[in-house]
């Protein structure tokens, strides 16, 4: 069965079908917030990451290679610190960041970026140590990884448990073949240990792809026990993925949801399809945060999404598996522009930062 698309009014209600099952989805388009959002930070120059710290502070990364660390409340900046060998073009230069689950003792942060190796644009994942109010004793975890001026996928995430592991998103970088190759680090999700090493429990021994097939993932969060991630569609279908071991994501010869003329594909490749599709356009899906606390209590057992061409910040709810989205709210439509990322707090108030390159902010939502 093809898919269908519905509009009406106020409402939008998308029905697609996969190989497996078809699912509703309702569509509110002005969901409307209790308290109007407060700007904590402006002045900055694309924010690509905001990382809640255990510190009690905002962990953020701009592409022009700075990593700062701003006060909440006051909107102060309490540190900043300038990667030299970072190297931004385009959409390429500083990007993903996370820290350590044991970072107030150990001061461990993990840096994303961009460089030129000698040998062309690439991109790198490295360890530094934060101390003494700077940022020391570079370890390159892994590098060469395929980059350009666009799709350098970027998202970091470490799992808190006893041997962390970090999971890292790729982008194809340009080059859509690249993203069904599993010789190649690029369209892929990896996996390694803490360390940098390679799990021994990945899909390939001693190869850090975890699953392959992606165009651009830049979002991504574990809850409920998976691991989702949000990725760019090219001119349709950007995609909320559930991330399995060894799974294929189709790109970039299927779109979205299996259709009939992909369907023999994505059953001999094994292809995973998105738990959402955005359907016939795009959003620009970017950051990506589960939500679960009773602040905003709508919100609750949800996936908050940030978007730069559409410019608002969606609300997935999830049913109690977690495995499929029942409703969709959409706020902030062009409030405040470009959004790239964000980041909750203990709390539950939602950070988010926008990426206009013209005086962008850190805004924070709490009601």
């Amino acid at each position: 069965m093809k898919k269908e698309y519905f509009f009406s009014g106020m409402l939008t209600v998308l029905l697609f079908c996969g190989v497996a099952s078809c699912k509703k989805k309702a569509v509110v388009i002005n969901g409307s917030l209790t308290q109007t959002p407060r700007v904590v930070k402006e002045g900055l120059e694309f924010p690509w990451e905001i990382v809640w710290g255990s510190d009690g502070k905002i962990w953020m990364t701009e592409r022009i290679g700075r990593v700062s660390r701003i006060d909440p409340a006051s909107g102060n900046t309490e540190f900043s610190f300038m990667i030299d060998e970072v190297l931004p073009m385009g959409e390429g230069g500083l990007l993903g960041m996370a820290l350590h689950p044991a970072f107030s003792g150990n001061g461990f942060i993990y840096l994303v970026y961009n460089y030129d190796n000698g040998d062309g644009y690439k991109e790198k994942l490295v360890r530094y140590t934060y101390s003494n109010n700077t940022l020391t004793n570079a370890t390159v975890l892994l590098d060469d990884i395929p980059a350009s001026g666009k799709h350098n996928g970027s998202r970091l995430w470490i799992t808190n448990e006893a041997a962390p592991k970090i999971f890292m998103t790729t982008g194809e970088a340009g080059d859509q073949a690249a993203a069904q190759k599993t010789n190649s680090l690029s369209g892929k999700v990896l996996r390694l240990n803490i360390d940098g090493s390679i799990p021994a429990d990945n899909p390939v021994p001693g190869d850090p792809v975890w699953s392959y097939g992606h165009r651009n993932p830049q979002g991504l969060v574990m809850a409920n026990g998976m691991l989702y991630s949000s990725e760019h569609g090219a001119g349709v279908e950007d995609e909320i993925n559930i991330i399995e071991k060894g799974r294929n994501y189709g790109w970039p010869l299927v779109l979205g949801p299996c259709d009939v003329d992909e369907g023999r594909f994505c059953k001999e490749a094994n292809v995973k399809e998105p738990l959402w599709s955005s359907g016939r356009g795009t959003v620009a899906t970017c950051g990506l945060e589960y939500y679960n606390h009773d602040l905003i209590t709508q919100w609750k057992n949800s996936l908050l999404l940030a978007t730069l061409k559409d410019k608002t910040l969606w609300q997935l709810q999830l049913d109690a598996t977690g495995e499929h989205v029942i409703n969709t709210t959409i706020y902030l439509r062009g409030h405040f522009g470009r959004l790239r990322d964000l980041c909750i707090s203990p709390q539950g108030k939602v950070y988010l930062c926008t990426s206009n390159g013209n005086n962008d902010k850190i805004i924070e939502i709490s009601g």
